[in-house]
């Protein structure tokens, strides 16, 4: 048995796992997430590891599996000399904050003599809540090396500055009705020639806020029982991804690929460069191209509901990057949404993003240099309206999260503060070793989550 949250989540069997797994290396790829697999990561660790004849190999091992500590982090340093020479000289780390102000450093001496292993345990102070930058370096007779990590401390305390502005919801309440007065106009076309692994395709398109024209992809089983009813995956985009129809050999699951506006078979009206899209109408809350991408997201809850064929209690909504952050504002905003799994989602604390990641930001004070009378500031108060962890504050379902530590665009303590927001049963999954990117592990997980909970057995 394996705990989620106060609840219990049971297994699956081997056979179901292996059909997730199958469709998960597609949701991974298709969503703009990097993947390094659990195998592959070991491999890559071992031979990494490896006691090279002649060489001087180092390991740093956090004393926390996730890097995360209460107070102090602790760190082993080990120091592997394949040479014939005694190795002289010191070992040093300096710490600093996210925005990269150095705050302590230490050294000491260290002989490591020929063919020997030396270890040397460290306690890094941190300050405060918060993630830290570490570096470690190895100076000695034949060999210079540094290596970079990030650790936490008390993560679960780490708050984001700014509050939600007083009309968030209310803002988001408008978007709602103007949508609801959109007719949708629901268009689903059999796709055959595109068929395969015992799934029907089909092509849907369906009208948004702005009377945009958006569609996506849906992929049914193939089944003799013309009464049965699929549970649904709603995948969302990564930036500036063209989702294509996902497959899987899951007969009980019904996948359903959206392109948002400006993406893929819906760019339509919003046509613009890739590092545009970010930016586009930014100047204008009431205008971002983010309001209607969130849009087209809730649209698709409406096509799912309209269709007699799928569960409309049983929806997981999933998607990395941009699509984690879509996944959140969407189960943030529509309570259909049974749910939630964000992976590296970006626009978490926006503010917090400012002077510690750049991209997103450096292409967004491009956008202000070009445009008379616009600033930063004003910016970052229309972006507010788009912050994840405002819309996490929102979200009532179960939510899963997975984030890496080394994540140049979705910091860990940005992460942490859309986690932190979240009501309802929550669980992150840390990845001390990776950037913007999940593994298997990941995968698995959210694979048999749905599965129990949905009773797909």
């Amino acid at each position: 048995m394996m705990k989620f949250g106060t609840g219990l989540l049971m297994t699956a069997t081997g056979n179901n796992l292996m059909k997730w797994l199958k469709l998960s290396w597609l949701v991974i790829a298709l969503a703009g997430v990097q993947l390094i697999s659990t195998t592959a990561a070991k491999a890559q660790s071992k031979e990494e590891g490896a006691e090279d004849e002649g060489e001087v190999v180092t390991t740093l091992t956090p004393a926390n599996k996730n890097a995360e500590f209460d107070k102090n982090a602790k760190y082993t340093f080990e120091v592997k000399n394949g040479t014939n020479t005694l190795q002289e000289g010191k070992v040093s780390y300096t710490v600093s904050t996210a925005l990269g102000k150095v705050f302590h450093r230490d050294s000491l001496k260290v002989k490591i003599a020929k063919k020997s292993t030396e270890k040397y345990n460290f306690e890094v102070p941190g300050d405060g809540p918060g993630f830290y930058k570490v570096t470690f370096m190895i100076n000695v007779t034949e060999y210079d090396d540094s290596t970079r990590r990030v650790f936490g401390v008390h993560p679960e305390k780490i708050e984001a500055k700014r509050d939600k502005p007083k009309d968030f919801d209310a803002f988001w309440e408008n978007v709602k009705f103007e949508l609801a007065k959109v007719k949708p106009k629901f268009k689903v076309t059999p796709m055959p020639k595109l068929d395969k692994d015992n799934r029907h395709v089909y092509l849907f398109e369906m009208q948004s806020l702005d009377d945009m024209t958006i569609r996506g992809w849906l992929t049914v089983p193939i089944t003799k029982n013309p009464n049965k009813k699929f549970s649904v995956l709603l995948g969302l985009p990564g930036y500036q991804v063209a989702l294509q129809p996902m497959m899987g050999t899951d007969d009980d699951l019904a996948i359903i690929t959206l392109n948002v506006r400006g993406q893929g078979n819906s760019r339509g009206k919003v046509d613009t460069r890739r590092d545009e899209f970010i930016f586009y109408r930014v100047d204008n809350k009431n205008k971002y191209v983010m309001r209607g991408v969130i849009a087209d997201c809730l649209r698709g809850i409406d096509f799912i509901f309209s269709r007699d064929d799928l569960k409309h209690d049983q929806i997981l909504v999933s998607g990395g990057s941009m699509g984690g952050f879509l996944s959140l504002a969407t189960a943030g905003l529509d309570k259909r949404v049974r749910l939630c799994s964000a992976q590296n989602p970006i626009f978490c604390d926006i503010r917090g993003l400012v002077g510690t990641v750049t991209w997103p930001i450096n292409d967004i004070k491009k956008y202000v240099r070009t445009q008379p009378g616009l600033s930063l500031d004003k910016v970052l108060d229309n972006l507010d309206y788009y912050d994840a962890k405002n819309f996490a504050a929102n979200i009532t379902c179960s939510t899963i999260m997975g984030i890496g530590l080394l994540d140049p665009f979705a910091p860990p303590a940005n992460e942490y503060a859309a986690f932190n927001n979240l009501k309802g049963e929550k669980r992150m999954m840390v990845f001390k070793d990776l950037g913007h990117e999940i593994s298997t592990a990941y995968k698995n997980l959210e694979g048999r989550w749905m599965r129990d909970t949905f009773a797909l057995f």
